[in-house]
């Protein structure tokens, strides 16, 4: 008997190891010269027959002791390859749509990236039945899943310090499946970074008002208004008002925020091929190209949306498409059919687009709110929490994600101040940074939404600071 469990151990590890290989990216085209490091791209099976594509790349370091960190983008229906070729990846796709050059500030400089493409039905992540409706709960247990599955498949880095990571709707992602991961003794857990993230609806909604207000954007009749309708007692309530006239007077901030032309993810932005209709209709497909905040949980996005699932049902296929994004370049690399058979793309999978509208219109936003998961995390007392925004960032803005966290009412061990870090001009001032026992908020400064894009130096500064547990 020992014999036969010693040949099923033995089999199993060669088929693992024979899975693996077959995983690795020997060439990938774009680049002039391929990497000195390992990267592997493939699919990390969960339930029901869903197949969620990931792409891991070892660290340039020393990836058999450098932590493993997770990296998940948001939407919810948006593919953690943005994150990959726009952000922080080692090499970032040119405008062209076919070279890649590598990025002096890779986070995998330091760490092994391990990219996940979540739910089924984003990016090149399928489902075999081909049903895409999903909701919190069951995306972040197939999380957990494909975790568990990345390490059956490499073992030797099931030791190594694990980082769960993501911005926007990866308010939601990451501490939801940090709660599971916590639970689970075989992965070394070591703590969570959300950027930009969705943490409170209501304390996102509050906030953007006052932002808005400050960033000169509202004018003094439309705040006088707000202050008359929605505040009483020194109390203002943006988000679920039932009064008629707040509402209307939230109405008008939605669309001078969303609808005027200004870049929700980076208001000093400009907008990548200009101020464009809300929909358009191209050569039968349907695109969505300023849809703005689908967080927003006022009674306005639910109509908005009915009537993207009507529109959806008249024409071929619906792109969503972020409001004052380029995903041109992505999408003419990641769906060249030289570049899928290097990164082994399975013949099931739909092309490739930076967010899948099937995925957002028809997710289960089961949570208002994730304190519930940061307190459980926080109260084990062991666990590196950072949340993190650019301060420009319209989308999941810095103030809400500040409430939020102060809101959790942890002891305080560093008051606000600003943080700094290296560039080609000197010592820079990176944002302001609080820090409490277990978590900080840190801002960058005149950073948007996607700050690794946005800041990059400042981005990699404070990556490695979270990442080796230094003083911020």
């Amino acid at each position: 008997m020992d014999v036969l469990l010693l040949f099923y151990f033995l089999s199993s590890l060669l088929c693992g190891d024979a899975a693996r290989d077959a995983d690795e990216v020997t060439y990938l085209p774009g680049l002039q010269k391929q990497p000195s490091f390992r990267h592997y791209s493939g699919y990390l099976s969960v339930a029901d027959g869903k197949h969620l594509h990931y792409w891991f790349l070892e660290s340039q370091n020393n990836p058999s002791s450098d932590p493993v960190v997770l990296w998940l983008n948001g939407g919810p229906g948006c593919s953690s390859l943005d994150g990959l070729l726009t952000e922080h990846g080692p090499f970032l796709i040119q405008d062209d749509g076919v070279t890649l050059q590598y990025n002096p500030y890779s986070w995998n400089k330091i760490a092994n990236m391990l990219y996940l493409e979540s739910p089924a039905g984003v990016g090149f992540s399928y489902s075999d039945d081909q049903k895409y409706v999903t909701n919190d709960t069951e995306v972040s247990m197939n999380n957990y899943l494909a975790l568990k599955e990345f390490f059956s498949l490499f073992p030797e880095y099931s030791k190594n310090e694990l980082f769960l990571t993501g911005e926007s709707y990866g308010g939601i992602y990451i501490p939801t499946l940090a709660e599971r991961v916590m639970e689970d003794p075989s992965l070394n857990l070591q703590g969570i970074a959300v950027g930009n993230g969705m943490s409170s609806y209501e304390m996102n909604d509050n906030s953007l008002v006052y932002f808005a207000y400050y960033h000169g954007l509202l004018g003094s009749r439309l705040w006088s208004n707000l202050q008359t309708f929605c505040c009483k007692n020194k109390t203002c309530n943006f988000f679920n008002t039932q009064e008629p006239n707040c509402s209307t007077s939230v109405g008008e901030v939605q669309d001078i925020v969303y609808s005027s032309g200004l870049n929700m993810y980076n208001l000093y932005a400009s907008c990548p091929g200009g101020v464009g209709q809300r929909v358009s209709v191209n050569q039968g497909e349907l695109v969505i190209r300023d849809l703005g905040n689908s967080f927003i949980n006022h009674p306005w996005t639910k109509l908005w949306n009915q009537k993207l699932r009507n529109l959806a049902n008249v024409h071929l296929s619906v792109r969503l498409d972020p409001p004052c994004t380029n995903s041109t370049p992505s999408n003419l690399f990641l769906n060249n059919p030289y570049v899928k058979a290097a990164i082994h793309i399975s013949p099931k999978a739909l092309d490739w687009v930076i967010c899948s509208s099937e995925v957002n219109l028809n997710y289960g936003r089961l949570y208002m709110d994730v304190k519930k998961q940061y307190l459980k995390l926080l109260s084990a007392l062991k666990y590196r929490v950072l949340v993190y925004n650019g301060d420009v960032d319209m989308a999941c803005n810095f103030m809400g994600d500040e409430w939020f966290v102060e809101s959790l009412h942890q002891q305080v061990e560093v008051q606000r101040r600003p943080w700094l870090y290296d560039d080609k001009d000197g010592r820079q001032v990176g944002g302001f940074v609080k820090e409490f026992d277990n978590i900080a908020f840190l801002t960058i400064k005149g950073s948007g939404h996607m700050v690794p894009s946005d800041k990059p130096i400042a981005a990699y500064a404070m990556f490695t600071r979270f990442i080796k547990k230094q003083p911020y």
